[in-house]
């Protein structure tokens, strides 16, 4: 159960909805077809597509295939190829699997050998979830002593293999690799109790040849984060790679050098799963413990000309999410939690407009699509909301099977991942 706590309103507030809006046009990425990453273009998990119903049955799904293990990872698309990792435990094999959009089909699989790691029993090894561009695909396996983030083309053919540090973590591997510029960035943190000497690190990892660019220390990590990082570019176009850990709280790195712009270590007190999101000139970024939201940061990042990053508001109180990563549309801020509870809030004002549980407990995280949230529960439910200022339940479709993952959209179809199936939906049959 979440604690209701008084809302702590710190430094001053966000600018107004209108101006909020034309930010909003500046800093969120263009939406493309394509979704490359963990929750689409720049991790945002918004969608226009116009294809994607709100209430279906099993009878109308575009295609529904079984997956050769588990795993948490989300599928990501390019083109008429979707990808997608899976873990088979008894044989402690990870497979990447290729399949074409259009049916279902498998194209192409290739299969790594797993380290027995320990992690939390609602991990699995296929928790990161792949990174596409137009040359590749880039997937990571944890292990004990290394772990492996690969590229491959999109045909299956290996480029190269890179070892990163092995997984020194209470509850296992969360983060997922994302592509800017040249290089590809992963995080590699490690719980201090766990890791010892080894140092948690952000990576870049040049995307043509496998070759580490730069890689930034925090070695006082208390807690490792779970979290996938996005970029935030400000009103000159510099580019920042943003961060959400303990140690650091939401902090900025040059993209192309590594070099700490800013950081906030007071913002986020205990353990970082959820990713951070974008609201026009702010970043947000949440963090918990023991199932349950502890704060909520939003940070206003510096201009060029300033080195110190200015918190606009922070929130202590039961709309706090703790694990999925929440999403960000027009003016408003939807978080869902763990429990079940979903909330609204005005990002301009940091008020409190509804908080309703429609079904039952989320670990996977929502996207927008056209307006309508999409979020699908532990249960296995694909839960739709109206993305507004007021209430409304859309939609609860059942799959049928369990499930941690986060929906994703291309091309007109919504792709779901259960334990064990990938299902399409949407779009019109072929």
């Amino acid at each position: 159960m979440y604690r209701r706590e008084a809302l702590v309103r710190e430094g001053h507030v966000v600018r107004t909805g209108v101006a909020l809006a034309l930010w909003l046009a500046v800093v969120v990425p263009a939406r493309a077809d394509n979704w490359p990453r963990f929750r689409g273009p720049n991790g945002q998990g918004i969608s226009d597509a116009k294809t994607i119903p709100t209430k279906w049955s099993p009878q109308e799904y575009h295609w529904k295939i079984e997956l050769p293990g588990g795993g948490h990872s989300s599928p990501v698309v390019w083109d008429d190829k979707v990808f997608i990792t899976c873990a088979d435990e008894k044989a402690q094999k990870g497979i990447l699997l290729c399949l074409r959009a259009a049916d279902g089909r498998e194209v192409w699989r290739k299969e790594y050998g797993l380290d027995k790691l320990r992690m939390n029993a609602l991990n699995n090894y296929a928790a990161a979830t792949p990174a596409l561009d137009t040359d590749h695909v880039y997937l990571f396996w944890p292990g004990v002593d290394e772990s492996t983030l690969a590229a491959l083309t999109h045909d299956g053919r290996d480029v190269w293999t890179r070892k990163l540090p092995g997984n020194h973590t209470q509850h296992g591997m969360g983060s997922s690799p994302i592509v800017v510029g040249d290089n590809v960035i992963i995080a590699r943190e490690h719980d201090q109790k766990s890791g010892g000497d080894i140092a948690s690190a952000w990576f870049a990892v040049d995307r043509q040849k496998g070759q580490i660019q730069w890689h930034y220390d925090h070695p006082k990590n208390a807690n490792a984060s779970y979290s996938t990082p996005c970029v935030y570019r400000d009103k000159q176009g510099r580019e920042e790679l943003v961060f959400t850990c303990n140690s650091h709280g939401l902090a900025a790195l040059d993209s192309a050098s590594g070099t700490l712009l800013w950081k906030t270590p007071a913002a986020l007190p205990a353990r970082v799963v959820s990713s951070p999101v974008l609201a026009g000139d702010l970043v947000i970024g949440t963090c918990g413990e023991g199932g349950r939201g502890v704060r909520l940061a939003a940070i206003r990042p510096p201009e060029a000309t300033s080195s110190e990053a200015k918190e606009a508001y922070g929130l202590q109180s039961n709309v706090v999410p703790y694990v999925p990563t929440s999403v960000v549309h027009d003016e408003f801020f939807f978080g869902f939690h763990d429990g079940g509870m979903v909330s609204c809030f005005r990002i301009a004002t940091s008020e409190v407009l509804w908080s309703q549980k429609p079904a039952g407990h989320f670990f996977g995280s929502p996207i927008c699509v056209d307006g309508k949230l999409y979020c699908i529960t532990v249960d296995g439910d694909v839960v739709v909301l109206r993305a507004g200022p007021k209430y409304e339940l859309l939609g609860v479709n059942p799959l049928g099977e369990k499930s941690h993952a986060t929906p994703a959209v291309a091309n007109g179809r919504m792709f779901l991942r259960t334990f064990s199936h990938l299902i399409a939906v949407g779009g019109a049959k072929e």
